[in-house]
């Protein structure tokens, strides 16, 4: 009888690994691949000079040195994990990146700039860079998923960025499987901002939030920490007390990537739900916004667990927020959220009426998460109260191309000129097509403030 692996997860995420890289995505994959890329450039061109990514530009010479790997949208380049580490910085600043509700976190902010970074330093096709966001993403969200208790994205998407660079490197199976664990052992663990319920006191809003850039770092050290004859714990993944797997994960069976949302609104998924029956109540009933007196948001226990201050100090705090954005939204429409900016700290009567905003956990609503996500708003307006159905947040499944398109324009036009978002979805439509020079063109331009 053969002996049972003793690292049974890893090694089946590395053979994946290994038996994926070789092939095209399937069809399905691919598509949804080029969107998610296509909704990064998004949410990097709105971060990209957020105080975070900013200050990691200022460090990326200092620890990594330099290096031609671009870092996006600035015109300057560094070192591949510097260059990577400042892009994934600029995707997850303003949480207006794409994300996985079975993972409970953001796996494209990681795995697509270490995937561009990566192709760029091996040469690879732009099919062999779908395919490794396919396997990242892949990766990544199993192990996301599997999860016992609650962790931050940067706690799980080291793994999804081993996975596609080491798709990309065509790094031996026995190799992958100790830079799995090296990456899994060494992440961010994030235990302040990952701890459970009730968080006494609520993490202060910052430019660490989640921990992804660092965990892009993590991940790439440990695939090149592995190639060098590194080891780690490859059993990480097979301790019953952090992880619930399928004996047989099936990975690539039904890609985890066609499962990605992507967030009309730049502030946490929570928010979404509650943001989406307000809207709809709004609108139905014809409310304006002053005439709000009290609000009600009915939603499941993982949208009580951020830090929901009705009163933030920081942009960090506002996107954390469900009284905030909702009474953001509720007085100056939803493009106030796209993005969040500044100034919207500042805005007449948000505070008052966020203080109005009661929070109350749904049973029924928790129940069904996160194979389902919705959110109940009640208002009351001059003694009536309007109540919503249960309502999920707008953009999952994926969006569609149009969908896409018009949020980079509706998102970006603070940052670059309509002609500058012409010639930037142009370049998507020639990537869908097969050719990837333009967009690399345009990764590598420097801003132009319209």
């Amino acid at each position: 009888m053969t002996a049972p692996v003793p690292y049974l997860y890893v090694a089946q995420m590395a053979a994946y690994i290994e038996a994926a890289q070789g092939w095209p995505a399937p069809v399905a994959a691919r598509e949804a691949a080029l969107k998610c890329i296509l909704d990064l450039l998004s949410a990097i061109l709105v971060g990209v000079d957020d105080l975070g990514p900013v200050a990691i530009r200022k460090t990326v010479p200092i620890i990594f040195g330099g290096g031609n790997s671009p870092i996006w949208f600035t015109g300057e380049t560094a070192s591949l994990i510097g260059a990577a580490w400042a892009n994934s910085s600029a995707a997850a600043a303003l949480d207006l990146d794409d994300g996985n509700r079975f993972a409970r976190g953001h796996p494209g902010a990681a795995i697509i700039p270490a995937v561009f970074a990566v192709a760029q330093d091996v040469g690879a096709s732009l099919d062999e860079i779908l395919a490794a966001i396919m396997i990242g993403y892949e990766v990544g969200v199993a192990v996301g998923a599997a999860r016992t208790t609650y962790g931050n994205s940067g706690t799980w998407t080291p793994y999804g960025v081993v996975a596609a660079a080491a798709a990309l490197r065509r790094t031996p199976r026995a190799i992958v499987e100790h830079a799995l664990a090296i990456a899994g052992e060494s992440a961010p663990n994030q235990a302040f901002a990952s701890a459970p319920s009730p968080r006494i006191p609520a993490p202060e809003g910052a430019a660490v939030k989640e921990g992804i850039p660092w965990s892009v770092v993590t991940g790439l050290t440990a695939l090149h920490l592995a190639e060098a004859g590194h080891t780690g714990p490859r059993n990480i993944l097979d301790s019953r007390r952090h992880y619930e797997f399928p004996e047989d994960l099936a990975l690539g069976a039904d890609p985890h990537i066609c499962k990605t949302y992507f967030k009309p609104y730049a502030c946490c998924r929570h928010i979404h739900a509650p943001l989406a029956a307000l809207l709809d109540l709004m609108e139905k009933h014809g409310i304006d916004g002053k005439a709000i007196d009290g609000m009600k948001v009915d939603i499941h226990a993982a949208g009580l667990r951020i830090s929901n201050r009705a009163s933030p100090q920081n942009l960090t705090d506002v996107q954390y927020s469900i009284p905030y954005c909702l009474a953001l939204v509720a007085l100056h429409g939803p493009e106030v959220l796209v993005p969040a900016t500044l100034d919207t700290l500042k805005l007449d009567g948000v505070r008052e009426l966020a203080e109005k905003v009661q929070l109350s956990l749904d049973a029924e609503l928790d129940a069904i998460y996160p194979q389902d996500i919705r959110a109940r708003v009640t208002l009351t307006c001059g003694g009536i109260q309007y109540v919503s159905d249960p309502t999920p947040p707008k953009g999952e499944p994926l969006m569609s191309w149009e969908e896409l398109s018009e949020k980079l324009t509706m998102a970006t036009r603070i940052v670059v000129n309509s002609d500058q978002q012409n010639q930037l979805l142009k370049a998507m439509d020639e990537a869908r097509s097969g050719d990837l020079s333009s967009l690399i063109s345009c990764l590598n331009q420097k801003l132009i403030t319209p």
